[in-house]
């Protein structure tokens, strides 16, 4: 009862006391392939039953009320019959997927008093309910619980699909359960669930022969010198021969000898494929360089990434590994081109009018094609159909800036017999690694105190200091140049090129020789082939 006077008349209201609970846990939710953290908040009050759910929620968001309500019903507690609110924060963010469901059901448990989320402090909740209260496996699992950490959580409580990948993460502890009830009873202290732990070291020692070996590979030693360069240096890689001539089987045995992945860029790379949901189950971090080979019928949104909620395409996912675009003119013009700046810049920024993220697009891109339309023209056993503006049609299909962008462009001519008949042994991948170690070996110690990793990432400023010419490399690349009418991204690439022969081969200075190959593998520059 309140009594106020006003005007000389004495105002007597009679009200009803409200009560309220409210209640905090803490989830993640994902921005491109990082985590942010959200708040759930729900607010248990009397009034008629309903569930208010706020805070952007998407659709999968807005249907978890029936899963929750269902989940803790089934787990022997009871879904409150009063008005609940449920707070998503923060407001601006959209929230996706169904991870939010187990961090919903805790706060809705704490706010209707069957529940101290006391018992929950430093704890980050991740995970979708099914209908009986299981704790089901979500996408992302990895960028949350990094996050989580990141912000001071001292403790993750992931689906036990997850807890593989979760675990990690250094300085959290993860536990993987596998439902509500398990959940209620680990925080009360009833029953406890193991801590999961990984060995990481382990992970980089399994074995990885089944990528296959260059050993396999018959009559292609130039190709393998080519890819030797390439991965050494990091370049782009275009192959160009008849059918059946082993482009693909030179590509896909690239990654034997490209360098083993850092813990860093393992993360990196487990991050990508845990939020698209490739990350195969039970695996906790893929620790061998990707590699990808998307049909030549994909879509420029495929291959870059994007989408009305953006998701990582084709070439994000070969981050740090390889994108192979076998057939390469038979891809859609808009796909080709919209590859040129992610290739340029290694990421790749989708803006929509919810969001902007950005992609990383690190990648060695291998591409292959036949040299016309028949695929034999230039072959010494087949003869080409073709005439010759069919051939320049051809090869048009793929845009000079484009061209510009592969620092390496060979020719891989079709195998004779007697290369295939043979019995001696060739270059095998170990023989390439131990190269490419080398040359990596000298790059990492001569970029120490640059953001340069590989040859390939330097920029004209870095060229200068790095790859200094001397009088006859100059008169050379000069020459060469005003022969060909080579573009200027042309010229720094091949000097690129020029500086990782020179380190596969030790030598500290770039010289004449050194140029000359590395030009060598411009033999797709529109002077070169049709001249």
């Amino acid at each position: 009862m309140k009594i106020s006077l006003f005007n000389g008349i004495i105002y007597i209201y009679f009200t009803k006391e409200v009560r309220s609970i409210i209640s905090k846990t803490y989830s993640c939710s994902l921005s491109g392939i990082d985590g942010v953290i959200v708040t759930i908040e729900a607010d248990c009050s009397n009034g008629l039953p309903a569930v208010e759910l706020v805070g952007l929620p998407d659709t999968a968001v807005k249907e978890s009320k029936e899963r929750i309500r269902s989940a803790i019903n089934n787990s022997n507690f009871v879904f409150p019959q009063k008005r609940l609110v449920i707070n998503l924060a923060p407001a601006y963010l959209k929230k996706e997927g169904a991870s939010f469901d187990l961090p919903i059901a805790m706060a809705t448990l704490a706010a209707s008093g069957q529940f101290d989320t006391r018992c929950c402090e430093g704890c980050i909740f991740i995970g979708e309910l099914a209908l009986d209260g299981t704790v089901r496996r979500v996408k992302g699992a990895l960028p949350m619980v990094l996050e989580a950490k990141k912000k001071g959580f001292t403790k993750a409580i992931v689906p036990a699909e997850n807890a593989a990948e979760a675990a990690v993460v250094e300085g959290i502890e993860v536990y993987g359960a596998s439902s509500l009830t398990q959940v209620i009873e680990h925080l009360t202290g009833v029953a406890l669930i193991d801590r999961t732990s990984v060995d990481i070291a382990s992970l980089f020692e399994l074995d990885r022969n089944h990528l296959g070996d260059f050993a396999e590979v018959k009559g292609q030693d130039a190709a393998k010198r080519a890819l030797t360069i390439a991965a050494a240096g990091g370049h782009n890689v275009l192959m160009i021969g008849s059918p059946g001539a082993g482009k693909t089987m030179l590509a896909k045995r690239l990654p034997t000898i490209m360098p083993g992945l850092s813990f860093d860029e393992a993360l990196e790379v487990t991050k990508i494929y845990s939020i698209s949901g490739k990350l195969p189950p039970g695996e906790s971090l893929i620790t061998t360089r990707p590699f990808r080979s998307p049909h030549h019928t994909v879509s420029a949104v495929a291959i870059t990434g994007g989408g009305t909620n953006p998701k990582p395409g084709e070439i994000c996912l070969a981050h740090r590994g390889v994108l192979f675009l076998d057939e390469f003119p038979e891809f859609r013009k808009d796909t080709i081109d919209a590859m040129r700046q992610p290739l340029e810049d290694g990421s790749f920024t989708v803006s929509r009018a919810n969001a902007t993220v950005t992609f990383p697009s690190s990648v060695m891109l291998i591409a292959s094609m036949n040299p016309c339309k028949c695929g034999y023209y230039g072959d010494s056993s087949r003869e080409c159909k073709c005439s010759a503006g069919e051939i320049q049609r051809y090869m048009h299909k793929i845009s000079g800036p484009m061209l510009d962008r592969i620092d390496i462009q060979i020719q891989v001519p079709s195998v004779k017999y007697s290369n295939l008949a043979s019995t001696e042994q060739t270059a095998s991948s170990s023989d390439m690694k131990a190269k490419v170690d080398t040359a990596r070996a000298i790059e990492k110690e001569r970029y120490k105190n640059e953001s340069y990793i590989t040859n390939s990432d330097l920029d004209n400023k870095g060229i200068e200091k790095y790859c200094p010419l001397d009088s006859d490399s100059q008169n050379v690349l000069t020459d060469i140049f005003e022969k060909t009418g080579l573009s200027a991204r042309a010229y720094t690439r091949i000097i690129k090129v020029a500086r990782t022969i020179a380190d596969i081969e030790e030598s500290e200075n770039i010289t004449s020789a050194h140029i000359v190959e590395a030009t060598g593998y411009r033999s797709l520059d529109k002077k070169f082939w049709f001249s």
